[in-house]
């Protein structure tokens, strides 16, 4: 009995977070009690067991077995997603607990990107916060609403670089730079998973897609990559490093074919490097039925071959697809594969439902989601995440916030009173009667102050003009108007690439004809990705980025265009003039005849400037801010060393508000060609009217690391530029030397 609780005891806190406090027992490790447990159950278990919790199995059964309660008794099934019914999840649970032969749990995987029933905004758009602390405040929101309904792992975060926005899961991630991409990767893994995993508020997070999945060619879904090695491991593998240190659970595999090897057997990427490097103790799970793909993909000529090479690269669990539980035990037997594949993969698998503390609490209280679900606490933290997010393009004339004496606006277009589309991609439990649109939040925002004149316009992708008359009516009977547009739901997320990145249908002629009528109008733009929106930038003299906010989209627009919250965010990825610059961002190289402004033979396009149209980290406010004093403290740094870097800024204008000051170097000359700019530190930091403060950076040599022409990490000495601004093409200029 004794034993027992000491194993209860270690079981729970043998995977704390690396960032918390440890008990650790100076008699022995407790993860080795884990581990002893896992011995034990592998010794015991039958190849089609093993086998068994390698599958997972979508809540419909697709794919999968037409007696799924008979599987799971049988020990044919380890794993469940797309079930967010607690009540099912118990079911289910307590005959895998309590009927099959060795009382194994399910472990169950849903998609929760950005909340689960308290939608947040969309990772593109939250990131454009620069706000650590949020990000990982969401996350934990998004647990705890999970958990409460038997979710015990997310498939989240999508931490794929990607520079292309005709990619539609672009809306996913976190934008174009790996510094910052890495630094929100951790605080999203914090954010799910807590200190204590088996705690009943925390659940597994799951970085995907390992790897390198957002450079798909020309955008397209589930297209091929084709990357250099080095721009593989400075750009795209550092936020999954980031991830696997912070502790994550799991990982998965992506669809992609990298450089001729689908990443789904792709033994380089899951083994050698995750493992073998970077000693990555979770499991690794397939995108859906990424394995089974295999054959298309041309690389396996059957489910036996595509069994083999999933497994074999460490693929330690099938999604869906059943090339696994069809084959594997056959496999092994016959000496094609060793059984120290299965047995690796299932003490993974194993190590991470202990880790949940499944095994001691198997179940759900059913009851704890009424007081979790959309808590009043929940939706706060939603509203300010929609502030945080929304980036300032345009403010003429300061038209923005809202003039309080305004009688009469215009709410004009197909976004303004639309709760569904304003949920964003990927947001399965969010429910549209949970939002709050653009058209509530102004009514409660102003009372009875100001009368608003709602026409709809169009649809988002209509051809159809017959509400532009009622639009234009109501923007001549109007002081301002306020145009809602932008992309729907279904325009961004898995599958929904694009070629053509301006307004959907014709939303742009609705928005030139209101503009006929002279009113000043604030553009409210509605995305899951960059849109190429010259023409608006040209004509209109307030433009508000708003993403697609989530369920209080409408309070936190509210809030900003009324002045209660002054915008601060940041672009994480570069605005294209039109879809022939793309890819394009910020830290591009420079070539041997870089532009210089030139007509000569330089790297230039003869139809279009090279400039963005809105360059990385740019975003306006209601105030202004002035950097000035840079400081260099110590201009010749040894390695290792820091590089001390100061900088006064002062809130100039009339507001308070905040500033993300950013910090970027460039490398002179290395033995390899280097960006001509890299973000390496940021600070969100809040100035009252004419307050100034200083800003500190301290630079570690070793951020200065990247792969060499040996194919090694490491830091060169040389010359180093330097600059501090409000976003990559503006800011203070230094230089420091590395000895």
């Amino acid at each position: 009995m004794i034993r027992k609780i000491l194993m209860v005891v270690c079981i729970l806190t043998a995977y704390l977070h690396p960032g918390c406090q440890r008990q650790m027992n100076q008699a022995g490790n407790p993860d080795s009690f884990v581990e002893a447990n896992i011995d034990g159950l592998l010794a015991k278990m039958t190849l089609e067991e093993k086998v068994g919790q390698m599958s997972q199995v979508n809540k419909n059964g697709e794919d999968g077995p037409a007696d799924i309660e008979n599987e799971v008794r049988s020990g044919n099934i380890g794993s469940f997603l797309n079930i967010a019914d607690v009540d099912l999840r118990n079911k289910l649970q307590k005959i895998a607990v309590e009927e099959s032969r060795l009382g194994i749990p399910l472990i169950f995987g849903y998609d929760v990107i950005h909340g689960h029933r308290t939608i947040f905004p969309v990772p593109l758009g939250e990131a454009a916060g620069w706000d650590l602390d949020l990000v990982e405040k969401t996350a934990s929101v998004a647990a705890r609403e999970a958990r409460a309904v038997g979710i015990d792992w997310t498939f989240s975060p999508m931490i794929d670089i990607a520079r292309d926005p005709r990619w539609g899961r672009i809306v996913e991630g976190a934008g174009e730079d790996a510094y910052l991409g890495s630094l929100i990767s951790s605080a999203k893994v914090r954010g799910y998973q807590g200190c204590d995993l088996s705690a009943p508020d925390t659940m597994a997070a799951c970085l995907k897609h390992f790897a390198v999945y957002g450079a798909s060619q020309a955008g397209r879904e589930y297209h091929t990559t084709e990357v250099p090695l080095r721009t593989i491991r400075d750009v795209y593998l550092p936020l999954f490093k980031a991830g696997v240190e912070e502790g994550a659970a799991t990982l998965m595999s992506g669809f992609n074919d990298l450089n001729g090897v689908p990443v789904s057997g792709n033994k380089f990427l899951l083994t050698d490097i995750l493992r073998n490097e970077w000693g990555f103790e979770g499991f690794v799970v397939s995108d859906w039925r990424s394995v089974k793909q295999l054959i298309p993909h041309g690389i396996a000529e059957d489910e036996t071959q595509a069994a083999i090479l999933g497994a074999t690269a460490g693929v330690d669990m099938e999604m869906v697809s059943r090339t696994y539980i069809n084959n594997l035990p056959r496999l092994v037997r016959e000496g094609r594969i060793s059984q120290d594949v299965l047995d690796t993969a299932v003490r993974r698998i194993l190590r991470v439902k202990f880790r949940l503390g499944l095994f001691e609490n198997p179940y759900v209280d059913p009851d704890v989601q009424k007081s979790v679900i959309l808590a009043p606490e929940n939706r706060k933290l939603a509203r300010k995440a929609v502030c945080e997010s929304m980036v300032l393009l345009k403010n003429e004339n300061n038209l923005l916030p809202l003039n309080a004496s305004l009688q009469s606006i215009a709410l004009i277009g197909p976004l303004a009173d639309n709760q569904k589309d304003l949920l964003g991609t990927w947001s399965y439990s969010g429910r549209s009667e949970d939002v709050v649109t653009v058209l509530k939040g102004l009514q409660d925002a102003l009372g009875d102050t100001c009368k608003i004149n709602y026409a709809k316009g169009c649809e988002i992708d209509g051809i159809l003009t017959e509400g532009f008359s009622e639009a234009i009516e109501a923007a001549n009977k109007s002081d301002l108007v306020i145009m809602a547009v932008g992309e729907g739901i279904m325009h961004n997320g898995e599958a929904h690439s694009r070629t053509n990145l301006n307004l959907p249908g014709n939303q742009l002629q609705l928005l030139k004809e209101v503009e006929k009528t002279d009113k000043p109008i604030v553009l409210i733009l509605f995305s899951g990705r960059p849109l190429t929106i010259n023409w608006e930038l040209e004509n209109i003299p307030s433009i508000l980025l708003a993403w697609h906010p989530g369920v209080e989209g409408g309070n936190g627009i509210a809030d900003v265009l009324s002045g209660r919250y002054n915008p601060a965010g940041k672009l994480t990825v570069t605005f294209p003039r039109n879809v022939g610059q793309i890819p394009i961002y910020y830290n591009m190289k420079n070539t041997g005849r870089p532009f210089k402004g030139d007509d000569g033979d330089t790297s230039r396009y003869i139809d279009s400037p090279n400039t963005p149209l809105l360059p990385f980290g740019y975003g306006l406010s209601y105030t202004t801010f002035a950097y000035h004093n840079l400081l260099i403290e110590n201009q010749k740094v040894k390695i290792p060393g820091a590089v001390k870097i100061t900088v006064d800024i002062t809130n100039t204008g009339d507001a308070a508000g905040h500033e993300v000051a950013q910090l970027y170097i460039r490398d002179i000359a290395g033995s390899v060609t280097r960006p001509v700019k890299e973000l390496k530190g940021f600070k969100r930091i809040y100035l009252k009217s004419g307050e100034t403060k200083t800003v500190t950076f301290n630079l570690q040599t070793s951020e200065l690391k990247f792969y060499d022409i040996n194919m090694e990490y490491n830091v060169e000495p040389g010359d180093f530029k330097v600059w501090v601004g409000p976003n990559s093409v503006e800011g203070l200029e230094g230089t420091f030397e590395l000895l």
